[in-house]
């Protein structure tokens, strides 16, 4: 790979981060938030992608980003007012800008009839077409360049004028002087004027010696050049900032003023006797940099150490803000490393936790290890260490859920404008972290689920207003961490489900027998059944029987579940309950017959020892009375085929554990060996599909442990009526 292929590459890395600020910023705009920080992040990022797309001679990126980034120009400079309108135009730009990135970076193109219309909005917005501010009236007769009587007029360059004035004296000289390929590329030198105007007070010189006459000029040619004066609490790599993708196309040069005056600065003569100790001295030079009076007279000498710590105020003083404003959070520094390089680390650390496991169990086993001992010690040291390493590692593939919630506001806009919907969307919960490979899965299923909340959920506006609801439907997203697990909500207020038109089209499709009898759970349940819909027509966003089918199987295949929620007249909300991660799993580790099993610790309420008094028949079934309530007792080895008769449950250990929708059921297993944090190896991806195994992992004795799928433990339809609605029952 090339050294332009790599800096391609982070290029669009870097666009990928700079349309999620445009897709924020332009969001928090739309919701009334038009201060100058959010209007300055939204341009700053259209001008960075403009700016690397020029550098790759991404023409048509380029072209779009540049009406773009002048009609956002418009509203920074105050004379465009951010209305709804203005809004909708900006955002729907901001979905084209996201293809052209995408096209540009798989070498496509965007089909014109896309751009064309938004091109020609923002334009007329920015006042440079038809029904622009600035534009011509369509009905006015064209102007005649007949007679015109034109005579040359000097006109001043030279001074662009104090954009803020005042200020203690320049700290940087810029010179900047465009060469042609800088305005090939649609950058603009007065952009970049202005930007360098809002780090503070400048003074700017135009430098016009290079220009020609007017027969000779080259219409495509760069004859100007600018000096500019900077003051104020700037740095050097704020400017490079500005200039970061002209810098290529133009002569640059950057000069720190801050030393130049100590010329000026009266240095008494080295021989002469003045009584100015070395501190006072540097006391004098400091205040003419600074303004400051110096103190009269001498100074009283510093003692060695103190000089080395002189430099100390001066930093501290250099960090705080100036007066009355506020000093803004400086970012992490971030590398970057691809993610194989992430996931092969990863694995190195799943290796050293399972031979950390298995040297704890030969110890045990072999009674070498006594509590207390230096030799236990050093291994209870060694699995702390390793699961601290572990914890570490896993943070690094951790990131917000917030890049993918960040996808979906563009997936309303285009749903909602397609069924004619008013449609208010809102996020809560976008810095929630999870692994990124489950954030990587989950922008599928969400999109299913959000185009199945507004196209079926929410009602028509007319209907709304009829059943006493604001014209405007809501539909929200929203993700938090819970018992070790993500949960992610999609939540509408809509009508809610249809039971009863549910059960009716199920039944014609043949996906339910005419006389089943089902709960309200139950019904909800059949829309993610393949082939079900309820859409009458077929349109390209429903009616197929394809959907909800598909976010259920994506959802189980991350290790989750998905619940549903409704209720008639006010809507319906669809969780999905993750892993945080993939790759590691806190268990207990049980045993059943002569085999190992794992129940994920997070699903596990309590451990205990059936009592006779406490257990029952419930049909053809056991049943144990636990915490006042009677639960089915489900015993593992016969339900995973461990052995064909029943185990007694005086002699084993039942396992209290919660599933989705907070369904509680009690597994009976033969032992319980320890808790212990595990590596997850796909048992699909690996083997095949088992009922009722949710993954594998390694053992302490190296081999391999299943580890319980606690909900599919759950679907025993003997025990329905106690699982799904988590009644207690009787004592007989």
């Amino acid at each position: 790979m090339s050294a332009l292929d790599e800096i391609r590459i982070v290029f669009f890395q870097e666009c990928e981060e700079q349309l999620q600020e445009l897709e924020t910023g332009l969001t928090a705009m739309a919701g009334g938030e038009t201060d100058a920080d959010t209007v300055n992040a939204v341009f700053r990022a259209v001008h960075s992608i403009k700016g690397g797309a020029g550098a790759f001679a991404l023409k048509q990126l380029v072209g779009f980003a540049h009406v773009f980034e002048t009609t956002l120009d418009e509203v920074r400079q105050g004379r465009l007012d951010p209305g709804a309108e203005v809004m909708d135009v900006m955002l729907r730009s901001a979905d084209v800008l996201n293809d052209l990135v995408a096209a540009g970076r798989d070498g496509g193109e965007v089909e014109a009839e896309r751009t064309a219309p938004l091109l020609a909005e923002l334009e007329r917005l920015a006042g440079k077409g038809p029904g622009g501010h600035g534009g011509e009236d369509e009905d006015a007769e064209p102007f005649s360049f007949d007679d015109l009587d034109f005579t040359p007029v000097a006109f001043d360059l030279g001074d662009l004028g104090d954009l803020d004035g005042g200020g203690d004296g320049p700290k940087f000289r810029v010179s900047f002087r465009p060469r042609p390929e800088l305005y090939a590329k649609a950058n603009e030198a007065t952009v970049l004027l202005r930007e360098l105007g809002t780090l503070g007070p400048v003074s700017t010189t135009c430098n016009a010696d290079a220009l020609p006459l007017l027969d000779a000029l080259d219409p495509e040619g760069a004859y100007l050049a600018w000096t500019i004066e900077i003051s104020g609490e700037v740095t050097e790599a704020q400017i490079r900032e500005i200039f970061e993708f002209a810098e290529w196309d133009c002569d640059l040069t950057i000069e720190a003023l801050g030393l130049a005056d100590l010329s000026e600065i009266a240095v008494p003569d080295a021989g002469a006797d003045t009584g100015i100790s070395v501190a006072d001295l540097l006391a004098r030079i400091q205040g003419e940099l600074t303004g400051a009076p110096a103190a009269e007279g001498p100074a009283e000498p510093a003692p060695a150490p103190a000089a080395k710590a002189e430099a100390k105020p001066a930093a501290e003083a250099a960090e705080k803000p100036a007066a009355g404003g506020e000093k803004k959070e400086e970012a992490a520094p971030v590398i970057r490393v691809e993610l194989p390089r992430v996931d092969k680390l990863i694995d190195l650390v799943g290796e050293l936790v399972t031979t950390q496991a298995i040297l704890s169990q030969r110890l045990e086993e072999s009674g070498a290890a006594a509590t207390g001992s230096d030799l236990m010690n050093s291994v209870e040291e060694l699995q702390r260490l390793t699961r601290d390493l572990q914890d570490s590692v896993m943070a690094v593939r951790a990131q917000p859920v917030k890049s993918v919630f960040q996808r979906m506001p563009r997936i309303v806009r285009e749903v909602a404008s397609a069924t004619g919907k008013k449609v208010g969307f809102q996020t809560r919960g976008e810095n929630t972290e999870v692994d990124k490979t489950v954030v990587e899965r989950l922008a599928e299923p969400l999109t299913h689920m959000i185009r199945n909340a507004i196209d079926h959920g929410l009602e028509s506006p007319e209907k709304r207003l009829a059943a006493g609801k604001p014209e405007e439907g809501t539909v929200t997203l929203s993700a938090a961490h819970r018992s070790g697990r993500i949960v992610i909500e999609i939540a509408d207020d809509g009508a809610g489900i249809n039971r009863s038109k549910v059960r009716e089209i199920a039944t014609n499709k043949g996906l339910i027998p005419a006389d089943a009898v089902l709960t309200d759970e139950e019904t909800d349940q059949l829309i993610m059944l393949p082939g079900f819909s309820t859409a009458t027509t077929v349109s390209n966003i429903s009616g197929r029987g394809v959907g909800m089918d598909v976010v259920k199987q994506s959802i189980e295949a991350l290790g989750g579940r998905l619940v549903i929620t409704s209720r008639p007249g006010f809507g319906s909300t669809f969780t999905m309950n993750l892993p945080l991660t993939l790759a590691v799993l806190d268990g207990m580790v049980v045993r059943v017959e002569d085999d190992t099993l794992v129940v994920p610790l997070a699903s596990i309420v309590v451990t205990f020892r059936p009592q006779p008094e406490d257990l029952q028949m419930i049909g053809a079934g056991q049943a144990v009375k636990v915490r006042g309530s009677t639960l089915p007792l489900i015993d593992v080895g016969l339900k995973l085929g461990y052995r064909d008769a029943p185990a007694d449950p005086l002699t084993g250990v039942a396992i209290l554990v919660e599933g989705d929708n907070n369904r509680r059921v009690a597994l009976l297993v033969d032992d319980i060996r320890g808790q212990r944090q595990v590596v997850i190896k796909s048992l699909e991806k690996n083997y095949r599909p088992v009922p009722g195994i949710a993954a594998a992992t390694i053992s302490g004795e190296g081999r391999v442990a299943l580890i319980i799928d606690v909900d599919a433990m759950m679907s025993d339809q003997s025990f329905d009526q106690f699982i799904l609605g988590n009644e207690p029952i009787a004592a007989e």
